[in-house]
């Protein structure tokens, strides 16, 4: 069997309610929607954790943050956690990374042969949360409801420039492997920051949603006091007491959250217009780390279990794979399974702490009735919080709160909590059974705590005195680029060049 070459597109916070089928209609995102017609369409995939680093590590080892350890956005990855990167890399694969992957601790390549950027985050253990201090904001990184107020119109920011370069990479290293020069198969992960927040926009995306009927969210703000218990949290560490949010704040929020998809579809396009111009084949995978809830409910950005935050698109174009659109709920932990799956690369040494399932039988008209499992233990959680999706319903549970149960087909929205209703008691019962099964929430919360309290220390002695930063610095070998005297001026030309000169 050969090994297809894999090219993978991640994008951040991207919400997953906006691609019931690809991307929705009236989003101006022609090349995904290219994509999405040739592609095996996840309707309900989720995160493994709905915050960035956590989520990452989770896609990419297959295992969720309990496992992993990477709880929060300064969680360590430790370096013996195979990733899908390891198990192609080891099997034969070049494995190359351009962009973001929130990598946290020294190891900062996790299997990937080729780094060709730096992160956007940083790699050390400064944004470890605090169990010991529940209601503490940190301001110099917590997210807060600027973002909302600043949101317009830029023709540059911190992550333009950012995903502008991700793609710069990516497109130079498309051009590079039609060289021919390693007859390995590859594997190529793209990874982009948008349309994470801030909600800002160059004018020529922006200006495609003018006119937009999707500017004000479908479920109205909630007044605080009748929020659950842990969107008031999240409302809190977003220091919304500080804010008085608009509707016209609202709407340009999400015009230019619209708009980022847009300039996302172009940066996408630009690198598979390189895969086709070089005539080369790949296998793609389209994927979130997470959702962004965009004002519903009143909430924003992530670290939610509800629908906008935890839901992600997941779209996979393989030959071995039909397109067309899968409603069973699947997870991103299982992408790594998938991924080696396709690539007929054996995961059996690892198979029994592996927790994702490979998608490959779903694209070939199998069924799974696999429960999908969530865990958050970081920032705006004063304890873990879990949840299941299960057909039709979701569940969650944190030893705070009061348990949650939404029907997702009679309520997409999640507006009515069933936990308490007489009628529903026999369902709550069951998953609750399921997830006492699962997970043991006393001795998860000591784990979140132990290893918080184990970084704060590292991370104020690492801070004292000389300070070695663990953050990525991409190396580019001068000497062995363009041209330089060691080298044959005729065959440097030749070689260098796709298709090749006669």
């Amino acid at each position: 069997m050969s090994q297809p070459n894999i090219l993978i597109f991640m994008v951040d916070q991207l919400n997953g309610t906006l691609f019931p089928d690809g991307p929705a209609d009236w989003l101006h995102a022609p090349n995904l929607k290219n994509l999405a017609a040739r592609s095996t369409r996840f309707k309900n995939c989720y995160t493994a954790s709905p915050l960035c680093a956590p989520g990452r590590a989770s896609f990419m080892s297959g295992q969720l943050p309990s496992v992993t350890r990477v709880y929060d956005n300064a969680a360590e990855f430790a370096s013996d956690i195979p990733t899908y990167a390891h198990h192609l890399r080891r099997a034969g694969y070049q494995t190359c990374l351009s962009g973001k992957m929130h990598f946290v601790g020294p190891d900062q390549m996790h299997g990937f042969e080729e780094r060709m950027t730096t992160d956007i985050y940083p790699a050390d253990f400064g944004w470890t949360p605090d169990y010991r201090k529940p209601g503490e904001r940190i301001e110099w990184w917590y997210h807060n409801m600027g973002s909302v107020t600043g949101a317009g119109i830029a023709e540059i920011s911190n992550q333009m420039e950012y995903d502008d370069e991700v793609a710069y990479h990516a497109t130079r290293k498309i051009y590079d492997l039609s060289r021919g020069n390693d007859a390995r198969p590859w594997c190529l992960t793209a990874s982009f920051t948008h349309p994470h927040d801030p909600y800002v926009a160059r004018k020529k995306y922006w200006d495609l949603y003018n006119d937009c009927e999707h500017l004000l969210p479908q479920v109205p703000a909630i007044p605080y006091d009748e929020q659950d218990d842990h969107s008031k949290r999240i409302l809190d560490a977003n220091d919304r007491d500080n804010y008085t949010i608009s509707d016209e704040q609202v709407r340009r929020a999400r015009q230019a959250y619209f708009a980022n998809i847009s300039y996302l579809d172009d940066k996408i396009g630009e690198v598979i217009e390189a895969l086709e111009a070089t005539r080369q084949e790949a296998m793609i995978l389209f994927v979130s780390d997470h959702g962004d809830m965009l004002g519903d409910r009143g909430l924003w950005f992530k670290m939610s279990f509800y629908e906008g935050s935890a839901r992600v698109p997941m779209m996979i174009c393989s030959p071995d794979m039909e397109p067309g659109l899968v409603e069973t709920p699947v997870s991103n932990i299982d992408v790594s399974p998938t991924l080696c799956d396709l690539a007929g690369v054996s995961m059996d040494e690892v198979m029994p702490w592996t927790q994702g399932e490979s998608l490959k039988p779903l694209g070939q008209g199998g069924t799974r009735d696999t429960p999908v499992a969530m865990e958050y233990a970081a920032e705006a959680s004063y304890a873990p919080l879990v949840c299941l999706r299960y057909g039709k319903w979701k569940y969650t549970r944190c030893a705070l709160d009061d348990d949650q149960l939404y029907n997702l087909d009679a309520d997409p929205n999640e507006t009515t909590n069933l936990a308490e209703v007489a009628a529903h008691q026999g369902t709550r019962d069951q998953l609750r059974a399921k997830s006492e099964a699962r997970w043991d929430l006393d001795v998860f919360d000591a784990q979140v705590r132990e290893s918080q309290a184990r970084r704060w220390v590292v991370y104020e002695a690492l801070r004292n005195g000389s300070y070695y930063p663990w953050d990525y610095q991409p190396l580019q070998k001068a000497s062995e680029r363009y041209m330089r005297n060691h080298m044959n001026l005729d065959t440097l030309e030749d070689s260098q060049r796709f298709p090749r000169g006669e």
